[in-house]
């Protein structure tokens, strides 16, 4: 009875792990679970610089920038106020420490989100009058001296601050209406899908009117020809002399 028990016996448990194991007692380590990176972790981001100021398109293309980059590199609302007034200058850094003191004097909460430092930031640098006049600029657009493009990324950008959201044929009736006559009556029957094509045609019809009055203008008449040859536009002025004696 002994000796069949004994048959019956479990290897030692050395062997469980040992180089010439059994593969039917082999167990495989268990995996080490991977560290993740803290989420924590601050975005390796280069932020424009900011000096704060008193000049309304400066700030509104470096706000315009910053919110870019939150966008691009996925940045949490939580972050965005201590990252990005990291990047204060001069003035700019000057009125974040004099605020954030004045709030806690007053017993404020501190300035935490982006939407909250962004209308501090409004109040700061954008004057009450600005959109209302930004309107007034769009209503009374027109191309002027400017080429076409240049009026169009005008009337673009102006859009763009005031915040106008249209329907397209609106937009290309407001731009219809600032074209230079000349330009205007030559598209106007022209068809054309959207406002970019519109455009193109445009830049047509102009680059076509600068060749016109190009070829016009280097085109010297017969008079000039003379004058800038020294001669009279009368013909044979000494045998007149001669007759008249």
């Amino acid at each position: 009875m002994h000796e069949e028990e004994g048959h019956h016996t479990q290897p030692p448990s050395e062997s469980l792990y040992s180089s010439h194991h059994n593969d039917d007692y082999y167990q495989r380590p268990p995996r080490q679970p991977r560290h993740r990176e803290s989420s924590n972790k601050e975005p390796n981001i280069t932020f424009p610089s900011f000096h704060g100021k008193d000049n309304v398109e400066t700030y509104l293309d470096w706000e315009m920038k910053v919110e870019q980059l939150f966008s691009c590199h996925g940045v949490s609302e939580d972050r965005k106020v201590s990252l990005e007034t990291l990047s204060f200058q001069g003035h700019a850094m000057y009125w974040w420490t004099s605020l954030e003191k004045e709030r806690r004097i007053n017993h404020e909460r501190p300035i935490q989100y982006w939407n909250e430092l962004h209308s501090a930031l409004r109040r700061r640098h954008i004057p009450p009058y600005y959109d209302r006049e930004l309107m007034d600029n769009l209503q009374r657009l027109k191309q002027g001296s400017s080429s076409v493009e240049e009026y169009r990324k005008t009337m673009e950008l102006l859009m763009m601050r005031v915040g106008i959201r249209e329907e397209e044929r609106t937009t290309i009736s407001r731009f219809q209406s600032g074209l230079n006559l000349e330009i205007r009556d030559k598209v106007e029957l022209l068809p054309y899908r959207d406002l970019n094509e519109l455009v193109q045609l445009c830049s047509r019809v102009e680059h076509q009117l600068k060749r016109k009055y190009f070829r016009k203008d280097s085109t010297p008449s017969c008079s000039k020809i003379f004058k800038k040859e020294g001669h009279s536009s009368q013909p044979y002025p000494k045998e007149e002399k001669e007759k008249e004696k």
